[in-house]
Parts: structure tokens; C-alpha cells; sequence
């Protein structure tokens, strides 16, 4: 009688958590498509807070995992937070000249050397320069970046139906592969890095993708090529990024990278996809249109 009382208590709280993650990915979807219609500062305001709570969250993360090999190391996100500022202000700009980013990432590396010049200095003989030079251009580059470039993304001649095809695709390979892992779900996909990815789960994530592609080609009326590479590149590129989240996390033993989702977790843990998403299909239509 007492286990039948758990397992109703246990479907309860799961049912409970399931109308929870609803409810905040109504709210989610709600905030991005209307940020992306909207476009200009509106857009690069929402991706803004979006790519400075995900760094904030990895950050965290970064530094509990040093502090738990090195006791005592931390790392010193300021110049992190500085460096992806001037990025997404640079995409507001326009202005993406390589040379300026390669300036703007050498100068990354300098700030972090002089915070632990300091740092050793202050403290008598502590510094974490390499390990933390690592981790704020990693920071940088693994969030801010592929943030900058769905802002630019948005000034496109067609930039609000590939931004919005984006989204809607890696919405629909998310919603795949959970759908497919619960139903079909049997041979393991990637079990040292996330138990729970299946094979037939990763299937039905990119046909969920591409089947979402299908509906943003139809309801934009656009040309199918080279939108349909968007299709690809979410069922594909974002669930490798949801497993290099996964990663993340499993080597700082973590499950959630924050709780500012209620249902899903941190910002991190919502937008780990979009991240190799909107990276891969900024170069591939930038090397295509």
C-alpha cells in the first residue's frame, strides 16, 4: 500500500513538472519570436540577456569544477562579460570585420593576464592564469559568438523567417527527440555523456526538425534551398549541443546549470541547442547568400 502511495505521489510531481515546463516554454517561445519580429535593439536586448545569463551560469559552472581540482582556484568571468558585451554591440553595429574580433579576443587573453598579474601580486604567490584565460575565451566564444551572430542574423533581406525557421526547428527537434527517446527509446546514443539520448531518440529529433523546416518553407513562402539546410543543421548541429551541454555538467556534477527556467533549469540548459544551431547556419548562409 505504501509503495502504491509513492508511485501516485511520484506521477503526481511528474505531471506536476511536466505542466510546469509547458507553461515556461509557452512563456519562452512567446519572448523569442516576439523579440525576432520585432528585430533592431528589441531583438538584441532579448539575445543579450539570454547570452550573459547563459555565460553567467557557465561560468559557475566552470568554476566549481576548478575549485573542486585546484582547491581554492577560481576563475575571474569580469573580462568575460566585457569582451561578449562588445561582441553583441558589435553585431548591433554591423560590425564584423574578422581582424576587429581576432584584436578584440587578443585583448581577452591580455585582460585575464592582467587580473591574475594582480591576482598573484595581492595574494602572495596564487595566480590561475592558464585556467582561466581558458575558460573566459571558451565562455566567449561557446556563447557570445553564436549569440552575435543571430543578432546578425536578423538583418538579412530575409533574416526574421530564417531566424524564426531556426528556432522553430530547434524547438521541433527538441520536442522529437524527447517524444521519440520516451516511446522508441531503447539503444543508448551517447550513455557516458547523457544516459537518457537514445539512438531512435536522435532520429526522431532531426525528422522533427525537418518536419518543422517543411512548415516555416510552406508558411514563409520562400525557396526551399538553401532553407532546408536549416533543417539539417538543427536536427543534427543541436543535439550534439545539448550533449556538449551535457558534458559540461557532467564534469562539474551538476544536473541543471541554474534555475531561472522554472521547469527546464538555467538559461544554459534551455538554449544549449541553439547555440552549434545558430553558429552553423550564420556561416553556412553567409558563405551561401
Amino acid at each position: 500500500m505504501r509503495d502504491g502511495s509513492v508511485a501516485m505521489a511520484d506521477l503526481r510531481a511528474e505531471k506536476r513538472e511536466l505542466r510546469l515546463r509547458a507553461l515556461s516554454s509557452i512563456g519562452i517561445v512567446a519572448v523569442i519570436i516576439g523579440g525576432i519580429h520585432y528585430g533592431g535593439y528589441f531583438w538584441a536586448v532579448i539575445a543579450g540577456i539570454i547570452a550573459l545569463s547563459s555565460l553567467g551560469e557557465y561560468y559557475r559552472i566552470v568554476n566549481r569544477y576548478v575549485g573542486s581540482k585546484r582547491k581554492g582556484a577560481k576563475i575571474s568571468p569580469g573580462v568575460g562579460y566585457i569582451i561578449s558585451l562588445v561582441f553583441l554591440l558589435a553585431a548591433v553595429r554591423e560590425n564584423a570585420q574578422a581582424i576587429v574580433l581576432a584584436m578584440i579576443l587578443s585583448l581577452c587573453v591580455c585582460g585575464v593576464f592582467v587580473v591574475e598579474i594582480f591576482r598573484r601580486q595581492m595574494t602572495g604567490g596564487e595566480s590561475y592564469a592558464l585556467s582561466n584565460a581558458g575558460a573566459i575565451i571558451s565562455g566567449v566564444l561557446y556563447i557570445a559568438v553564436p549569440w552575435t551572430c543571430m543578432i546578425m542574423l536578423r538583418d538579412y533581406i530575409v533574416g526574421r523567417q530564417m531566424l524564426i525557421t531556426l528556432f522553430m526547428c530547434t524547438w521541433g527537434c527538441d520536442v522529437g527527440a524527447y517524444i521519440g527517446g520516451k516511446l522508441f527509446g531503447t539503444v543508448k546514443l551517447c550513455e557516458h555523456v547523457s544516459p537518457g539520448k537514445t539512438v531512435q531518440g536522435f532520429v526522431a529529433g532531426t525528422i522533427g526538425s525537418l518536419l518543422m523546416n517543411a512548415l516555416c518553407i510552406y508558411y514563409f513562402s520562400l525557396p526551399t534551398y538553401p532553407l532546408i539546410l536549416i533543417g539539417f543543421i538543427c536536427g543534427i548541429g543541436g543535439q550534439v549541443g545539448d550533449l556538449a551541454e551535457s558534458l559540461i555538467k557532467r564534469e562539474a556534477e551538476l544536473k541543471d546549470s541554474g534555475r531561472v527556467i522554472p521547469g527546464h533549469g538555467g538559461m544554459l540548459d534551455r538554449f544549449d541547442s541553439i547555440l552549434f544551431n545558430g553558429l552553423l547556419t550564420y556561416l553556412v548562409l553567409r558563405v551561401l547568400l
